[in-house]
């Protein structure tokens, strides 16, 4: 019997790196997935690699810095699958460079995602993880938010991404304090230097800084994370990972 076998659980940013990753580990470990993200042709590839490999997936189109559809994405999943368990905070942007020199709509990408769209799914999803806290099979549910070094570690031209990554350390800490003992376990994950496309998304001039900043170092895979994700959502009912940091070997900062 798998760990989480008779849960459900929700990843969003599901169509790529750490979150697709982790959906794949997730189903792989018992728990029926919903998938969401914007780029539903590679959330229907993903669900049908996790049916291929003997797991139950549901993709679910979604852009959750918009409200109505983050709430919408939750609510679906417990329609459509019975309930919810675990859920992974997992959609981001990291688009960096010179304040000064910075567009605004990237600043309001950043805090829209990362920030409310994060807000929005916790939202929604906190009164069924609270319901199946209390319901069983594993009387447990988790809530995991993907935050990054940047949460801890302020940086010249990550001004704005410092900003929403602590936010999310900050809300998921106090949040943590409120419905620890519903047995509601909320976590942060903050990743160092991933290999994923998170990066891809910046303007050519950040690019090249990117590079330089991390030079040669071998960086994490996303599956990386994703075993990080899985070892925080199978421990037993008594034991909670509230916080861990994972970077590459060779990062220093």
């Amino acid at each position: 019997m798998a760990t989480l076998d008779g849960t459900v659980a929700l990843v969003t940013g599901a169509s790529s790196g750490i979150g697709e990753a982790t959906a794949r580990r997730l189903a792989a470990e018992g728990a029926a997935v919903a998938v969401g993200a914007r780029r539903v042709d590679r959330l229907e590839r993903l669900v049908a690699e996790i049916a291929d490999a003997g797991g139950t997936a549901v993709a679910i189109e979604a852009d959750v810095a918009e409200r109505a559809q983050a709430e919408d994405l939750v609510e679906r999943t417990v329609r459509t699958l019975g309930r919810l368990d675990t859920v992974v905070n997992n959609a981001g942007v990291m688009l960096l460079g010179p304040a000064l020199d910075a567009p605004i709509e990237e600043w309001e990408r950043m805090v829209d995602l990362n920030v409310k769209g994060l807000l929005y799914v916790a939202k929604a999803a906190l009164p069924h993880l609270l319901k199946f806290a209390d319901e069983g099979p594993r009387m447990v549910t988790d809530l995991v938010n993907i935050s990054s070094v940047a949460g801890r570690r302020a940086r010249s031209g990550s001004a704005v991404y410092n900003a929403t990554k602590f936010g999310v350390g900050a809300f998921a800490e106090a949040l943590r304090q409120e419905v620890t003992e519903r047995h509601v376990r909320v976590s942060l994950v903050e990743p160092g230097a991933v290999a994923t496309e998170l990066a891809s998304h910046n303007r050519p001039e950040v690019l090249e800084a990117i590079k330089g900043r991390f030079g040669e170092i071998e960086r994490l895979e996303a599956d990386d994370i994703a075993e990080t994700i899985s070892f925080i959502v199978t421990r037993p009912r008594h034991m909670a990972i509230n916080e861990v940091l994972v970077r590459p070997t060779e990062q220093q900062g």
